[in-house]
Parts: C-alpha cells; sequence; structure tokens
C-alpha cells in the first residue's frame, strides 16, 4: 500500500540550505524607487504570447505585463506562495458569497476597478478581454500547452477547439472571425465586469486553472496579429506594471513602468525599478556569476549558480536554495520515433533503459545533496499524488548497466543509436553529457546534439511532426507544476494525456495510454482532493511501469542577487524571484 501525499501537507524537502538571500520587505514600503534591473542570461522564451506561455522564464516575465483573474504571491516562506488569491478578481468566489453555484459548476466572477490597458489613450480591462483570452487558447497558429486543462474542465471548450482547428493559422482575419462566430459555452461576459463559468462537472482546482499565465486578459488589438507571431511580439500591450518598450529577438527586452497601472488595483505586484533589461546569448554559467558578483549585473535570466561557486557561497546573504519541487530534469522517449526500427515504440526497450542512469552523478553536476536528490517518480514529494516507490532501482542510485544491457538483449534490441538534443544554457549539456555515457556503458550510442536560441522547446520537443520524423530519440526536459496545493492534474496531465498530443503539447514523447487517460478522468471527477490524489498515485504508477520517462532528479533552484537587489522574494512556478517586488540600492 503506497502512502499518497495530498497537497504539501506531507511535504519533506529533505534539502539543506533552502534559506538567505532576500526578505519580503519591499511590501512594507520600505523599497526605494527607481534604476535599471539588469537580467543576463542564455536564451530567449519559446513564447512571448501570453496565450502560449510554457517556460518557467516565460512564466516570471509575462507576470510584469500579462495579469490574470487570481494568483499566487511571492515569498520566501514556500507555504506562502501556494494559496490562490484575487488579481484583477475583485475575490475569490465561494458559496458562501455566491461566487460559486450550488451545484459546484457555476462560477460568477466579479473584476475589480481600476486596472487598464496601456492603450493610448488607457482603456479598462473588461470581462470580454478574459473571453477573448479563452478563444485564443486553441488557436491554430500558437495553441496553447495548456488547453487540456480546459477543454477537460469547461462547457463547450472541446467542441469551439475542434472547430478552430479547420481554421487557417496563417490567417489572422480567419482566426478572428472564427472567435467572434462563436462562442465557448462554459465562458461569458455577463457584463463589462463580470464573467460566468460554467463547469462540465466540479473541478476542484478551477480557481488554480484560473491563475495560469495564458489565461490573462487579452486585448482587442491582438486580433490583427497572428498569435505569437514576429507582430504580435513587437506589439504586447501591457495591463501590469511594466510593459515591454524594446524587444530584439534572441538578444534583448527592455522594459519599463506600464504609466496606466495603480498600485492600489493590484494585489499581487509591486513597481520599484524604473526599468527592466534582459540582455540574452551568454551561455556560460560561470560567466554569468561572474558578471553579478562583480556588480556589472544583478541577475541570472535561465542560469543557476555554478556547481563550483555553490561552496563558496553557502554563508553569502546574497545567495539562496528556494524550494521548488519539480521532474527537472526528466528523460523523455519519444515514444513515436520511427529510429531504431521503432524500439522506443516498445515498452521493454524503454524499461531496460530505466536501470541506465546515474542519478548520483547528476546530483554532483547540479550542486550536491544540498540542492537536488534522486527522483523515481513522475509525481515529485510535495504534490498531489506523491508516492515513494521504485520500480528501477540501482545500486547507489548509481545505474546498473549490466541490468540495461541484459534487458536490451532480451528485448532483442542489444545496439541502439539515439538522437539526443540538448539545451546549451546552464549545465544541460554536462548533464546530456553524463547521460550519453551512461547508456554508452549500456551499449547504446547517442548523436548531441546542441538545441540553442530558445528552439528546444517550441522546435524540437513541442513540435509533432519533428517526433515522427525521428530527428529526435531522447531528451531531458525540465517540468515544474503548473501550481502547488492540489494540483495532480498539473504533473500529470499535461505530460501524459494522449488526447492533447499536438503542436505545442508538453506531452513530448507522444505517449498514449488509454488506461492512463482513464484514470486522469478519474481524478477529475473525483468528489474531493483526496480521492482525486489516489487516482493521479495510481496514474503516476502506470506511466512508470510503461516507463514513459526515466525521472531524474527533483531539484532545488540556487539563486544569487547583486549587492544592489533588495526585496527577492521567490515565486517557485517561476523559478524566479518576483522581479516586480524587487528595489535597488545605489545608482
Amino acid at each position: 500500500m503506497f502512502k499518497v501525499t495530498v497537497g504539501l501537507t506531507g511535504l519533506m524537502v529533505g534539502l539543506a540550505g533552502c534559506a538567505g538571500g532576500g526578505d519580503d520587505a519591499s511590501a512594507s514600503g520600505e523599497g526605494r524607487d527607481g534604476g535599471t534591473l539588469r537580467i543576463i542570461g542564455s536564451s530567449d522564451v519559446e513564447h512571448l504570447d501570453p496565450t502560449a506561455v510554457a517556460s518557467v522564464g516565460a512564466y516570471g516575465l509575462t507576470r510584469t505585463f500579462a495579469r490574470t483573474l487570481f494568483g499566487t504571491r511571492a515569498s520566501n516562506d514556500f507555504q506562502e506562495t501556494v494559496p490562490v488569491r484575487p488579481d484583477v478578481a475583485e475575490r475569490i468566489p465561494t458559496r458562501e458569497n455566491g461566487g460559486v453555484g450550488k451545484d459546484r459548476r457555476t462560477y460568477t466572477v466579479r473584476l475589480r476597478e481600476g486596472v487598464q490597458w496601456n492603450t493610448k489613450p488607457p482603456r479598462p480591462v473588461t470581462a470580454q478581454d478574459f473571453v477573448r483570452g479563452f478563444e485564443r487558447l486553441c488557436n491554430p497558429a500558437a495553441p496553447s500547452a495548456g488547453k487540456g486543462y480546459f477543454i477537460s474542465t469547461l462547457k463547450g471548450m472541446d467542441e469551439f477547439c475542434r472547430g478552430y482547428g479547420d481554421v487557417d493559422g496563417k490567417d489572422p482575419a480567419a482566426m478572428t472571425a472564427y472567435q467572434r462566430g462563436h462562442e465557448i459555452e462554459g465562458v461569458r461576459a455577463k457584463d463589462d465586469r463580470t464573467l460566468v463559468f460554467k463547469l462540465r462537472r466540479p473541478a476542484s482546482d478551477f480557481l488554480n486553472l484560473l491563475t495560469l499565465p495564458y489565461t490573462a486578459a487579452a486585448p482587442k488589438e491582438y486580433d490583427a496579429y497572428v498569435p505569437d507571431g514576429a507582430e504580435l511580439r513587437r506589439h504586447t500591450i501591457s495591463d501590469g506594471p511594466y510593459q515591454i518598450t524594446e524587444y530584439r529577438p534572441g538578444l534583448s527586452y527592455l522594459l519599463s513602468r506600464n504609466p496606466a497601472w495603480r498600485a492600489g488595483g493590484d494585489p499581487l505586484r509591486e513597481a520599484h525599478v524604473a526599468k527592466i533589461r534582459i540582455t540574452l546569448g551568454q551561455d556560460s554559467p560561470e560567466a554569468v556569476q561572474q558578471q553579478i558578483e562583480q556588480g556589472t549585473a544583478d541577475l541570472a535570466w535561465d542560469q543557476p549558480v555554478p556547481t563550483s561557486a555553490i561552496p563558496r557561497l553557502r554563508d553569502d546573504p546574497r545567495f539562496a536554495i528556494r524550494e521548488t519541487p519539480n521532474n527537472s530534469p526528466y528523460l523523455v522517449f519519444n515514444t513515436r520515433s520511427p529510429n531504431n526500427g521503432g524500439a522506443l515504440g516498445r515498452r521493454e526497450v524503454r524499461q531496460a533503459l530505466e536501470y541506465a542512469i546515474d542519478r548520483s552523478a547528476l546530483i554532483k553536476i547540479v550542486g550536491g545533496p544540498s540542492v537536488a536528490r534522486p527522483l523515481h517518480t513522475v509525481i515529485p514529494p510535495g504534490n498531489s499524488g506523491y508516492s515513494a516507490t521504485d520500480l528501477y532501482p540501482t545500486p547507489g542510485e548509481s545505474g546498473d548497466p549490466a541490468k540495461c544491457r541484459e534487458l536490451l538483449g532480451q528485448a532483442g534490441r542489444p545496439k541502439l543509436t539515439l538522437k539526443f538534443p540538448y539545451r546549451t544554457n546552464s549545465v544541460h549539456k554536462l548533464i546530456a553529457q553524463s547521460i550519453a555515457e551512461n547508456l554508452d556503458a549500456c551499449g547504446v550510442e547517442t548523436e548531441l546534439v546542441a538545441d540553442s536560441g530558445g528552439s528546444f522547446y517550441a522546435g524540437t520537443l513541442g513540435t509533432p511532426a519533428r517526433a515522427r520524423a525521428g530527428e529526435w530519440d531522447i531528451a531531458a526536459p525540465g517540468w515544474v507544476p503548473d501550481w502547488y496545493g492540489n494540483n495532480g492534474r498539473s504533473i500529470i496531465q499535461p505530460l501524459f494525456d494522449g488526447r492533447t498530443y499536438g503542436q505545442n503539447s508538453t506531452n513530448y514523447g507522444g505517449y498514449d495510454n488509454p488506461q492512463v487517460n482513464a484514470l486522469i478522468d478519474a481524478a477529475l471527477t473525483a468528489p474531493d482532493a483526496e480521492r482525486a490524489a489516489g487516482y493521479w498515485q495510481q496514474a503516476d504508477q502506470k506511466i512508470m511501469e510503461d516507463a514513459a520517462i526515466v525521472p531524474l532528479l527533483d531539484r532545488a533552484q540556487t539563486l544569487f542577487h547583486s549587492s544592489r537587489v533588495h526585496g527577492a522574494v521567490y515565486l517557485p512556478t517561476t523559478a524566479g524571484y518576483d522581479y516586480t517586488r524587487l528595489w535597488l540600492s545605489g545608482d
């Protein structure tokens, strides 16, 4: 009998040093306004359009300019980051205040006053802007990776999305015409400040879904552009504290204060620095760290603190290890690949490869046991449905190449050659090289291919045609849950629901098991979170029996900021500090 953890009540971090670096002081009014926050790093985001964002970096960036109905508050106390709080919504809807219907399938959300777009002249954000945001989730040009959450939850979303799939994704006029000519039954603007949602069935995590960045309001101006296209990226519109005033794709961003934003109308964000400059193209974590320590930069964009620097920084107040229960990285198999005679589509081949990986070596690469611990399940500790089990144990977490070779021989595939793209930033190259060495010990050759420029997720893993063409066989992405608390579906559904496989899907390997799909449905229709957690755990067990992925590490985030940065408070779902809460001393 496996112990199932519901929400975060059973979280045992097991990572030392998750303190230091930052405080919650900016909320007290002590923050100094002005100055330019300088952020440096490697790759541009895969998607900038809030509808399509799918990475922690994009989540952190869009938080500055795209607001949702609800959200979470950054804090260095992990438990404080979990509760759902109002953002553009006036209050949390409940049955007691009339916001949730007696059948628990109708939610009425009232928008707060004073939230405006930075248009000329500024105009209010309306309920129809949120409806437009939901309609854009299924656009054929850059569909949201999270659309599956809503197809399974909102009335009429499935039908709306299926019809939208037939529209020309290169023609913004055709997409706009479809959205204006069709409605989602479950999303309606009652008036300018009132939204009514109708659910297919009760969903205890529905408000969590409304915190996700791709549910942000979308201004009517976006109808003129291809979603996430080059034109839209140059013309983003803001209702948050900052606006993108200059964007050079792959090179840099400059954000400035949004004059239409009012602090009194935003309970989650602040605005202290005058500008935020993000400079890209620096792949070396060591070079990034050096610049921050020297004071020529303030924060890393997509680079953790270099492993070699961690021992000397442990007592530095600018350094922190922050709790971020995740599955990062994990090894995913392209089950649709035709290479090696379609070997990765066979469960027994994938099961053999489960024994190959030396997790102890990976832990050393990312910073040691204070930063990461080995992971053997799809759901990490501290998430709904977690159960401590290991179906493929190896001595000392160091892999078992003999077992791997034996099982590959039994499967009739003693020799494989696998195409292995890897991210070029951070320590991903070292991780890929370590995994390649492990596979070599099993008699498996790998072809390592650097995948830079922000194309790893959107271009390579998120494009089914490339998977079916055999352009990749294995990869090592990462997954941070979209929310914490009652969050079983934020891991299992986006990564393993075979019915959502398609462009921009995060089910990268094309895994599809009807039994797992049925367990997802059972969890979504469960009467309470505890029973849902049981179904999520069963799904995890089945996915691991199928060896759809090799979980590798549950990894905390290592962060460092310059001496002039203050008010550094953490938001786990972005794996970084909340830029809107930071303030700078000096000039």
